[in-house]
């Protein structure tokens, strides 16, 4: 029996970047909530995001929730069976498709994600450096799927990837294939794939305002759909950037005109290209503007993504300091 493809779309969508033992307990909560494409499409995509809180790279929950939508409104509820319908669903690139195509419908496609590339670069002593190399890697993986259960070579091979052909200490003297394996040969496994060096990762830095007013409730913002963290709901602060803010200019950004002062600490937070670091104005109003209000005792409803639950734990923190 093959596999349900709402299954293996929903773990490869939370894979991304992503480690099995960090997804496991959110696939788990995913699939005991929505048990179906339909169910998901019903969500809210606020509470798609609450669920999704504290995993990360939140342009895949958007898309999630996008795509639900899309497959329930324009393929009545079933996930399609041809690799090009796959790939013009929201947030499915080319390797979701093909994992989607070959585990759950068989259909002879290569699924090449990064330990794939790996195994294809040692297998065939690939030198070239990434990411030109990925066609290569690509054309390789293709010309060894078979004809019959290209699922289970295509979970095979990721297998093979993630546990043995590994990026630091390969075990090759497990490896099935360790004999036609030319980097094996060649004594260099663990130089493959070849990597151009990182550029280094610019520190970015922000200033967050921490309004709260007379009932204690504190003022929340939800950010714009597109972009880092979009949609998700945070504390109001300045733009982030690579330049440190003065008050002065970081006040032109507050929420209220009020008496600002600042709390002692830094919150730091690292996104996959830059670590960010943010300082913390605080103040209460009695003329309290427009927007979204909750005491602490509330925030567990909103969807705050890791950022936002440092930045309230530090606040909450150094208030109950100073009192």
């Amino acid at each position: 029996m093959r596999p349900d493809p709402y299954r293996v779309w929903l773990s490869e969508i939370m894979l991304q970047q992503t480690t099995v033992v960090t997804v496991a307990p959110y696939f788990d909560r995913f699939v005991t909530r929505w048990p179906s494409v339909s169910a998901l499409a019903a969500a809210s995509l606020d509470e798609v995001l609450h669920q999704w809180q504290g995993l990360g790279y939140y342009a895949r929950a958007r898309n999630l929730h996008a795509c639900a939508k899309t497959i329930v409104e324009r393929h009545g509820g079933r996930f399609p069976d041809e690799i090009a319908e796959l790939r013009a669903l929201p947030g499915i690139g080319d390797y979701t498709a093909a994992a989607i195509a070959a585990i759950a419908f068989d259909r002879r496609e290569a699924a090449v994600d990064g330990n794939v590339e790996r195994v294809m670069a040692r297998v065939f002593a690939v030198t070239e450096q990434m990411p030109a190399a990925k066609p290569r890697l690509r054309a390789f993986a293709a010309s060894l799927v078979p004809a019959r259960r290209a699922g289970d070579f295509a979970q095979a091979l990721m297998d093979l990837g993630a546990t043995i052909c590994t990026p630091r200490r390969p075990r090759c003297v497990l490896c099935p294939w360790r004999e036609g394996c030319a980097a094996r040969a060649g004594g260099f496994a663990e130089d493959l794939p070849a990597r151009a060096e990182k550029p280094e990762r610019p520190l970015r830095h922000g200033v967050v305002f921490w309004l709260q007013r007379g009932d204690g409730a504190v003022l929340l913002r939800r950010r714009e759909e597109k972009g880092l963290l979009g949609g998700m709901i945070e504390v109001p602060s300045t733009p982030w950037r690579e330049a440190s803010w003065s008050q002065a200019e970081a006040l032109s950004h507050a929420p209220a005109v009020v008496g600002w002062s600042a709390l002692p600490g830094i919150v730091r937070h690292g996104f996959t290209h830059f670590p960010l670091e943010l300082e913390i104005l605080a103040a209460t109003t009695e003329s309290p503007p427009d927007g979204i209000w909750a005491r602490p005792e509330q925030f567990k409803d909103y969807a705050f993504p890791t950022l936002t639950k440092k930045v309230v734990k530090h606040a909450l923190s150094a208030f109950a300091t100073a009192g």
